[in-house]
């Protein structure tokens, strides 16, 4: 690029990108380097404008693959970058500005390379790039075989032992992007890679030293939401004497240098996300959560998921097992507290999930918390605007509350905790209401959303197990939360009756044309009977384990009484209509007992009261109510497509074309 370099559009016609893009040979030691690494253009400013230096630079990167077997010059240019990166620790304590400004350009140049390189060609054919030879064109030799995983180590080392200072910061950024660039090649792929030469790396050999190390450095990074700081405020301060030709260069474009790291990709379309406060954050959970769900070797798992399993609290001083490889410790609080501020995004309701699901250790310390509400409502939230959310993050959250209502600790404390004006919750004003409650509110109400409009019977069952979880537990519900409850089994009853009705009618018209009955409607109403079920259940859990705390409920039922009289008879639901039945008629007769026209107030003055006397060993007792959340067989054929749409939408300062994308269905808008 070098000095001449001035706008976007000047790219591909620039002397030193053609020098390193054509035929000829250039020495690792050449001062060409210099020259090329102190570039200097206006950065991106948007999402098209990285399209256009996608579209620039494509010719002179396409020059290279065909070059790059005779000349070597990739292997060159990242043997210049090798070099320097080990005096990048002792240039940040030093405050070298233009080293530390000359090695982030090299990393960039390699960055947009390789993800060129990696769209273009195989592995195999990209692990030959690295190994060529100048001096034995298109043949390579055993010193070299190892540039690719020396590259991909010197990243690792360069993401957790460098400082973060002002003047690191956008090399620190460029350095997580390149491994996420490096591993970008399942993209490419319509079938979740099982096996890959960066796989290889990461899990074995150089790299896996820095497993416990990287996966650690990232949660940090994560944690701590570093901003970037004020564009061109830092790298290149102002000398008295002028600072020479480099730092007037610099002085006139950092801005536009930074500018490359607070952009985002551009592809299908996302949940719109507030602007990005920590490029370095956001790309540090993007690369954690690619190689937390990196497939397991044949002779090894995944190495990086099991240092996600198993890190601790440091304030836990017990031994870790000898059993247990890259264990870490991580400050608990600080990672709780970043966690519940962070689940606007997609990838932080995923981290969310991939530790409460698979670190023991975070689950029990969240389940401690006396301020669970600070991690729940965000959760409660991103259920509560569906519309807006993709239908991952949806089922993201609603499995998250599921592993939390295994807990019985947490079923009960969630009761305890009073909620005063909850803004975002527009059906009705909630000025005072416990958590409990608002929880049960918004599960419901995702059932309603998804019985009218995705009718995704997993999304039903997973909401529907919550509730159940929590139904012994139901303590004082609100007046609005009981009334909800049987609003929803009043919803599933009319639709029981329409498709018991659809079904009658097409039996009738099959059987007078000789035609089998369709199965259609007999399916729905097996799901629908299920559905049904499910709720008496958990009505009859909640009558069975705590009706004295729950006379709201009872006034519910009592109003709606109406609609239970068809199940009584029910096959699929004599048993369980039992107690409901037993309960209904009991208090129907003391308020007939109590005269006529009786005010809210009194009826339940009635119920509290009769809820003494009701002989409760009449109640019939079931096996309690308990659904855990599991995995479903190769998790990766969800999670790896999943976490890539995320890196494609999410990632700042990289695009990728859609036309290339194979992993995922691109979307037209």
């Amino acid at each position: 690029m070098g000095s001449n370099s001035s706008r976007i559009g000047d790219l591909p016609k620039n002397e030193y990108l053609k020098k390193l893009s054509g035929t000829e040979s250039v020495s690792e030691n050449d001062p060409f380097w210099n020259q090329l690494l102190s570039f200097s253009f206006p950065a991106p400013t948007s999402s098209t404008e990285l399209k256009l230096l996608e579209e620039a630079t494509i010719s002179v990167c396409r020059s290279l693959v065909e070059n790059n077997p005779r000349t070597g010059n990739l292997g060159a240019l990242i043997k210049v970058f090798l070099s320097r990166t080990k005096e990048l620790k002792l240039s940040a304590e030093c405050q070298n500005h233009i080293f530390i400004w000359q090695t982030h350009n090299a990393l960039f140049i390699i960055c947009c390379l390789l993800k060129v390189f990696i769209c273009e060609m195989s592995e195999e054919e990209l692990q030959l790039h690295f190994t060529y030879e100048e001096k034995f064109p298109g043949s390579y030799s055993s010193d070299s075989e190892d540039l690719l995983e020396e590259l991909l180590c010197c990243l690792m080392q360069l993401i957790t032992d460098i400082p973060l200072l002002d003047i690191t910061y956008e090399i620190s950024v460029e350095a997580v992007s390149t491994m996420v660039v490096f591993l970008s090649c399942q993209l490419f792929h319509k079938e979740v890679l099982r096996q890959s030469i960066s796989h290889k790396y990461l899990m074995r050999g150089q790299c896996l030293p820095y497993t416990s190390k990287l996966v650690k450095t990232l949660l940090y990074n994560f944690i701590r939401q570093e901003k970037p700081p004020p564009p061109g405020a830092h790298l290149f301060p102002q000398q008295s004497d002028g600072g020479g030709l480099l730092y007037g260069l610099a002085s006139g474009v950092a801005t536009g240098l930074w500018t490359v790291f607070t952009l985002g990709g551009v592809g299908s379309k996302a949940t719109a996300t507030p602007e990005l406060s920590s490029p370095l954050a956001n790309q540090s959970l993007l690369l954690l959560l690619v190689l937390a769900n990196l497939t397991d070797a044949a002779d090894a798992p995944n190495p990086y998921r099991q240092a996600i399993m198993s890190f601790k609290n440091t304030q836990d001083s017990s031994p870790f097992p000898s059993s247990i490889p890259h264990a870490f410790q991580i400050n608990f609080n600080s990672l709780y507290t970043a966690l519940c501020e962070q689940q606007t995004s997609d990838q932080a309701t995923l981290l969310l999930y991939t530790l409460l699901h698979q670190n023991s250790n975070i689950r029990t310390y969240m389940l401690a918390r006396t301020d669970m509400e600070n991690l729940v409502l965000p959760i409660l939230e991103i259920l509560y605007h569906v519309e807006e959310r993709n239908s991952h993050h949806v089922y993201m959250a609603l499995i998250i509350l599921l592993i939390l209502t295994e807990d019985d600790g947490f079923n009960r404390s969630i009761h305890e905790v009073i909620l005063k004006n909850i803004t975002w919750y527009s059906e009705r004003v909630l000025t005072e209401i416990s958590l409990g409650s608002l929880l049960i509110l918004v599960v419901i109400r995702t059932i309603q959303y998804n019985m009218t409009r995705t009718r995704d019977k997993y999304l039903h069952t997973n909401c529907l197990a919550a509730l159940a979880n929590m139904s012994a537990q139901f303590r004082s519900l609100h007046q609005y939360a009981a009334q909800r409850i049987i609003s929803l089994f009043s919803l599933l009853s009319k639709k029981h009756n329409k498709v018991l009705e659809q079904a009658t009618q097409s039996l009738r018209g099959s059987l007078s044309s000789n035609d089998v009955p369709l199965p259609d409607y007999a399916q729905d109403l097996n799901v629908i009977e299920e559905v049904i079920r499910m709720m008496l259940e958990i009505i009859n859990s909640c009558l069975t384990n705590s009706l004295h705390h729950n006379p709201n409920l009872v006034y519910a039922l009592l109003y709606k009484r109406d609609l239970f009289e068809q199940f009584r008879t029910h096959p699929s639901f004599q048993d369980i209509m039992q107690n409901i039945d037993l309960v209904i008629t009991f208090f129907s007769s003391k308020l007939l007992q109590a005269g006529a026209e009786l005010s809210v107030e009194r009826v339940l003055e009635i119920i509290k009261q009769g809820v003494v006397a009701l002989p409760k060993d009449r109640l019939k007792k079931f096996p309690e109510l308990k659904f855990k959340y599991v995995e479903e067989e190769q998790p990766e054929e969800f999670f790896i497509p999943y976490v890539w749409s995320l890196v494609y939408n999410s990632a700042v300062g990289l695009y990728w074309n859609p036309q290339d994308i194979q992993l995922f269905t691109m979307d037209s808008d």
